[in-house]
């Protein structure tokens, strides 16, 4: 089914990222935190489709258009949750993480890695959502970490086994660039991590060996 929205806001979230508010006036959209939806729009006279996740929850008429899709959504409220994310892999998992700071029961740690400071975007929702719920914790860890920079460096798959322990039982959702996908699921299993305990869309693999080709 297609949708037809009315932008009502655009804005900054970082140099290279902007957010869009959309609206389909009257309508209730019903979607599972984590799935993307496909967007087409006409730029310069030509028809552009991208795929973009919605960053809050379902249930008012201001969110993307089309059919939500995806394999990403919140399997067990009851479990804690590890949410591993690098550029805009992010946003599916910030909608998962305002799922479950609302409806689970055990603890969320998301891990949001970025090149720089300035590129990470989401930044004062990310903190205000570890601030106001004691379930959820939030880590920033820069590639081209800055002199003044007081939080982790290098990439998310690094930071995995200092970060986390269970698992075996701990739900852990990946996003991001396909490479970080890949190293990061591969690094999870290593460490005993069951396959059932690992989310992410599943292409990655296969973009990730097309750029090394």
């Amino acid at each position: 089914m297609t949708r037809t929205a009315t932008i009502v806001d655009t804005y900054r979230l970082a140099p290279e990222v902007k957010g869009f508010r959309l609206r389909v006036p009257g309508e209730e959209l019903a979607f599972d935190p984590g799935q993307h939806t496909t967007v087409r729009f006409d730029a310069d006279g030509k028809e552009v489709v991208r795929p973009y996740s919605p960053t809050t929850l379902p249930g008012t008429d201001e969110i993307e258009i089309g059919e939500f899709e995806g394999n990403l959504s919140l399997e067990e409220p009851d479990r804690d949750i590890a949410l591993l994310a690098s550029g805009t892999g992010l946003t599916p998992l910030l909608s998962i993480l305002r799922q479950y700071a609302r409806d689970g029961s055990g603890d969320a740690h998301l891990v949001f890695g970025e090149r720089t400071a300035d590129s990470i975007f989401h930044r004062s929702t990310l903190n205000e959502l570890a601030a106001t719920y004691d379930s959820v914790t939030v880590t920033y860890t820069l590639s081209d970490p800055g002199w003044d920079w007081l939080d982790r460096a290098g990439y998310v798959q690094e930071h995995v086994e200092d970060l986390f322990d269970g698992f075996e039982e701990r739900d852990c959702y990946v996003c991001g660039v396909p490479a970080m996908v890949v190293e990061t699921t591969e690094r999870l299993r290593e460490l005993g991590a069951p396959d059932e305990r690992i989310h992410s869309e599943g292409w990655e693999s296969d973009a990730a060996a097309d750029e090394r080709d």
